[in-house]
C-alpha cells in the first residue's frame, strides 16, 4: 500500500503570500461594493474614491515586507478614509491588521501599538462623524481583537529571538568542543613528539645509532597516531547528519597507549584503580580519557616529571580521578603561557555536572582532581549488579 504520509500540502510564503491575501480581500469586497452598486447607492465620485482606496490598501500589501511601519500607516489611514467614504462595512480592514501584526512579529512593538491605538481612536470618532453603526460594544471588540494581533505577532518576535539565540548558544558549545578535542588530540601526541625528539638529539649526541632509534621510532607512531586521530575527527565534522564513524571513540580502555607514549617521553606511568570497574557512559569515558591524557602532557612538557601516577576510583555515582606528578609543580605551568588545557579540563568536567581543581602538591609536584558524575546510568549500578538485577 502506497504512503502519502510525505506529501504535505505548503501555501505560498513571502510576497506570494501577500499578494494572495489582497486579491482575496480585494474580491471579497468587490463581491460586498457589487451589491451596493446593484442598490444604486452612493455617488459616482464617492464610487471612485472608494475604488480608488480598494485598490491602493490591496496593493500596498504587497510591499509591506519591505516597508513594514510605512505600509502600516499608509492602510490604517486609507482604510479609514474608505469606511468614511463607503456604506458597507467590508473587509478591507483585514489588510491593516495584517501589516499590524506583521510589524509586531519584526518586533517594532512601539510602532504597533501606536498603530492599534490610532485605529481605536479612529473608530471611536465614528458617531462623531455621523456613523451610526459604530457603537460601545464595536469599539470594545475592535480593541481586544487589535490588542490580540499585538500580543501574537510579539509572541512570534520572542519565539524566533529564543531560537535564534538557542542556535547561538548551540554553535558555540559547538565551536568550544571541537576545540577542546582538537587541543587534545593534537596537543598530547605533538607535545609527546617534540619531547621525543629532543631525548633523540640529546642521545644522537652521544650515541649516534643504537640510543637514539628508540626515540625516533616513537616519534613516527605518534606521528601516525595524531594524523589518526586528526582525521577520525574531522570525519565526525563531515559527517554531521550521516551514520555515526565507525572508529571508537578514546576512552579508559585505551589508557594502556596513554602510558606506552608517556614512557618513550621518559615518564614512568602507574594506573591505579578502586573500586568495581564499569562500563561507564560515554561522554564520561572520553573525558576522563582526554583529562589524562592533557595531565600527561603537561607532565613530560613542563613539569620535568619521572613518575606519574593516576588513580580511577569506581564510586557508585561517579568517577574519581587523580593524577600525581612528582615534577616541579606550579613554577613549571607559568600563567603567562596562554595554553588552554587545565581550562579545557575544566569545561569537560563541569559540562558533566562535575568539578576539576588543579594545584601543585606541598611536598612538589602537580596533581589534577576530578569528580566525573555518571548521571542516569549511575543509579544502575556497575554491569554484574544491572545483569544480576535483570535476571530477577
Amino acid at each position: 500500500m502506497s504512503s502519502f504520509a510525505h506529501i504535505r500540502w505548503r501555501g505560498p510564503r513571502g510576497v506570494r503570500a501577500d499578494a494572495s491575501l489582497a486579491f482575496g480581500v480585494f474580491v471579497l469586497v468587490f463581491v460586498a461594493e457589487g451589491q451596493r452598486l446593484r442598490g444604486g447607492g452612493g455617488s459616482p465620485a464617492a464610487l471612485a474614491v472608494s475604488w480608488l482606496l480598494i485598490t491602493a490598501v490591496c496593493g500596498g500589501l504587497l510591499f509591506r515586507r519591505r516597508y513594514p511601519v510605512g505600509v502600516g500607516w499608509f492602510t490604517v489611514v486609507a482604510t479609514g478614509a474608505y469606511y468614511l467614504v463607503s456604506d458597507i462595512d467590508g473587509p478591507l480592514v483585514v489588510v491593516p491588521v495584517v501589516a499590524l501584526y506583521g510589524i509586531a512579529a519584526q518586533g517594532r512593538l512601539r510602532a504597533a501599538v501606536a498603530m492599534a491605538a490610532a485605529m481605536v481612536v479612529g473608530v471611536s470618532a465614528g458617531p462623531l462623524m455621523g456613523d451610526s453603526d459604530v457603537n460601545g460594544t464595536a469599539v470594545f471588540m475592535l480593541s481586544g481583537w487589535l490588542v490580540a494581533v499585538v500580543a501574537l505577532g510579539n509572541g512570534r518576535h520572542s519565539r524566533l529571538a529564543y531560537a535564534e539565540e538557542e542556535a547561538r548558544l548551540r554553535a558555540t558549545e559547538e565551536r568550544l568542543r571541537i576545540a577542546r578535542e582538537l587541543h587534545d588530540v593534537i596537543g598530547h601526541n605533538i607535545s609527546m613528539i617534540n619531547v621525543q625528539a629532543g631525548a633523540a638529539l640529546h642521545r644522537l649526541k652521544k650515541h649516534p645509532a643504537p640510543q637514539a632509534e628508540p626515540a625516533l621510532t616513537a616519534i613516527k607512531e605518534g606521528s601516525r597516531e595524531t594524523l589518526r586521530e586528526l582525521r577520525a575527527t574531522l570525519d565526525v565534522l563531515r559527517r554531521v547528519d550521516e551514520d555515526a564513524p565507525r572508529t571508537p571513540a578514546p576512552g579508559l580502555a585505551r589508557a594502556d597507549e596513554l602510558v606506552a607514549s608517556a614512557k618513550l617521553a621518559g615518564l614512568t606511568v602507574r594506573i591505579e584503580r578502586t573500586g568495581p570497574e564499569r562500563a561507564l557512559p560515554a561522554p564520561v569515558d572520553l573525558a576522563a580519557y582526554r583529562i589524562v591524557q592533557e595531565s600527561l602532557t603537561n607532565a613530560a612538557r613542563h613539569s620535568g616529571a619521572a613518575r606519574v601516577t593516576v588513580r580511577l576510583g569506581y564510586g557508585d555515582r561517579e568517577l574519581a580521578l587523580l593524577v600525581e606528578d612528582d615534577g616541579r609543580g606550579a613554577a613549571a605551568r607559568p600563567a603567562t603561557t596562554g595554553g588552554s588545557g587545565i581550562a579545557g579540563m575544566t569545561e569537560r568536567a563541569r559540562a558533566l555536572g562535575g568539578e576539576l581543581t588543579a594545584g601543585p602538591l606541598p611536598d612538589g609536584g602537580f596533581a589534577v582532581r576530578a569528580v566525573l558524575p555518571y548521571g542516569v546510568y549511575g543509579a544502575y549500578g556497575n554491569a554484574d549488579e544491572r545483569a544480576k538485577g535483570s535476571d530477577r
